[in-house]
C-alpha cells in the first residue's frame, strides 16, 4: 500500500511557529511531526508520496527519497486549492494501487489505529473531542458515515473527523464532480461523503496541533509516553525528582532542580541555579543559566543565561532571552486566556498560556509579556519593554 500525506499547506494559525517552515518540520522531542508519522508506517506501507508546496525544500531536504526503509517521493500543489486537489493532483502516481492511506502531515497518529484503518476497504478515523465545533463533526449510523458537518455552531455531537482516510481508488472518480467549498476550494470531505465509509474510533491517539498551544500539548503528551535515559554530565549538588532525559552531551550545573517528567536534548548546558520544572522540553544546544521553566518547549539553539521565568509558553529556534524576561501565564480573574488568531479573539481553553515566540527573536533586559502574546522571527524588545499586543515583523 501507498500512502500520500498532505504537507503543502502555509499553515498561518500556528504562526509565529511557522512563519520561517512548514508545520510538519515542527518537533515531537526529538523528530518532526512528519517524521513520528512515517514512524507510524513502518511496516503497513512501503510508500509514500508527500505533497509539498510552502517552503518545500525544506521537508525534501530533512527527509531525502528513503525513510527507514520507506520510499519516500514529492508532488508539488503550486496553488493552494484544497485536500481535494491536493490528491487529485496524486491520481497517476497511485492509479494502479486499490486502496490507499491519506493522512495529513502535521496532527499526530499511532500505528495501532493506522493498523485498524487498513482492515477496511474504505474508512475514516475518528474522535471523541470536547470542542468538536472546531472541526468536521461525523453524522454515523451504525458505524457508517452519514455526513461530515464542517465546523457546527452547535455540534450534533463531539465525534469529529481526524484526517486519516484508507480510501479505494474510486475517490478519484467522485473528486471529478465535486465543486469548490464556500471558501474556494476542493474538500477532500465532499469527495469522501459520496463513499461507503466506516468510522472507526481512535485508540490509540490522535493529537491535532492547530494552534501553537497544540504543540506544547503534543509535546508533553510524547513525553510522558517515552522512555527518558541520562546519556549527560550531572555535577553535584543537583536535585532530580521523578523522570528526566539529559541528551549526550548536556551537563547539568551546580545547584540545578529539576522536577520530572523532562526533557533535554544534546549538548545543551543548564545552570548553575536552573529551576527546570514539570512537562518541561528542551531542544539541542540550549543554554538555560538561573532560569525558571515550567511546561515549556525550548527550541534548538535557544539562550536565557541570566535570571528569567518562562512558562506554558513555546520558545523558537536561536531566540536569545535577555535577563529579567518573564512570561506572565494567568489571568487575574482566574478565567481562560485568549489570544489573536488571523486578526480573531480565540479562546484557547487554558487558564495558564505564556508566549510564543518565533525564532531568532531578542528580548532586551526586563521584558515583560503578557499571556499569549505572540512575538514574529526576528523581532526584538527593548529594555523593560511590556508586550501588549503580538509583535508582528
Amino acid at each position: 500500500m501507498k500512502a500520500i500525506i498532505f504537507a503543502a499547506g502555509k499553515s498561518t494559525r500556528t504562526y509565529p511557529l511557522t512563519v520561517t517552515r512548514p508545520k510538519p518540520l515542527l518537533k515531537l522531542l526529538d523528530k518532526t511531526l512528519i517524521e513520528h508519522n512515517l514512524d507510524q508506517l513502518k511496516g503497513i506501507v512501503d510508500e509514500v508520496i508527500i505533497v509539498v508546496g510552502f517552503e518545500k525544500d525544506q521537508i525534501i531536504s530533512k527527509l531525502g527519497n528513503l525513510y527507514s526503509g520507506i520510499k519516500i517521493s514529492y508532488i508539488e500543489q503550486t496553488e493552494q486549492l484544497g485536500t481535494g486537489h491536493a490528491l487529485q493532483i496524486c491520481k497517476e502516481a497511485v492509479k494502479e494501487e486499490e486502496q490507499i492511506l491519506v493522512m495529513v502531515g502535521d496532527d499526530v497518529y499511532s500505528a495501532e489505529d493506522i493498523k485498524k484503518c487498513v482492515e477496511h476497504k474504505n474508512c475514516m478515523l475518528a474522535c471523541v473531542v470536547p470542542n468538536p465545533e472546531d472541526y468536521g463533526v461525523l453524522e454515523v449510523e451504525n458505524g457508517k458515515l452519514i455526513k461530515i458537518h464542517e465546523k457546527q455552531k452547535d455540534p450534533i455531537s463531539e465525534l469529529v473527523n481526524t484526517g486519516l482516510y484508507v480510501i479505494s481508488s474510486e475517490i478519484f472518480d467522485k473528486l471529478e464532480t465535486i465543486k469548490k467549498s464556500e471558501r474556494g476550494e476542493l474538500e477532500l470531505t465532499d469527495a469522501v461523503s459520496m463513499l461507503k465509509i466506516d468510522v472507526l474510533d481512535v485508540s490509540g491517539y490522535w493529537i491535532p496541533v492547530s494552534y501553537p498551544w497544540n504543540l506544547l500539548e503534543a509535546n508533553v503528551f510524547m513525553l510522558k509516553k517515552c522512555e527518558l535515559e541520562n546519556h549527560g554530565t550531572v555535577e553535584e549538588n543537583v536535585t532530580i525528582k521523578g523522570k528526566v532525559h539529559i541528551g549526550k552531551g548536556s551537563i547539568i550545573k551546580s545547584g540545578s532542580y529539576i522536577e520530572g517528567p523532562v526533557y533535554i536534548g544534546e549538548d545543551c548546558e543548564i545552570g548553575p541555579m536552573a529551576h527546570i520544572r514539570p512537562d518541561t522540553i528542551i531542544g539541542n544546544n540550549v543554554r538555560m543559566g538561573k532560569t525558571e521553566l515550567y511546561d515549556v518547549l525550548i527550541m534548538d539553539g535557544a539562550t536565557s543565561k541570566h535570571m528569567g521565568y518562562c512558562a506554558h509558553s513555546i520558545v523558537g529556534e536561536n531566540v536569545n532571552f535577555g535577563a529579567g524576561t518573564i512570561t506572565a501565564d494567568y489571568r487575574h480573574d482566574g478565567k481562560n486566556n485568549f489570544t489573536k488568531i488571523k486578526g480573531q479573539k480565540i479562546d484557547t481553553r487554558r487558564r495558564k498560556l505564556g508566549a510564543f515566540i518565533g525564532d531568532n527573536v531578542n528580548t532586551g533586559i526586563g521584558t515583560l509579556i503578557y499571556p499569549g502574546r505572540k512575538l514574529w522571527p526576528g523581532t526584538t524588545t527593548l529594555p523593560g519593554e511590556i508586550v501588549k499586543e503580538d509583535k508582528v515583523e
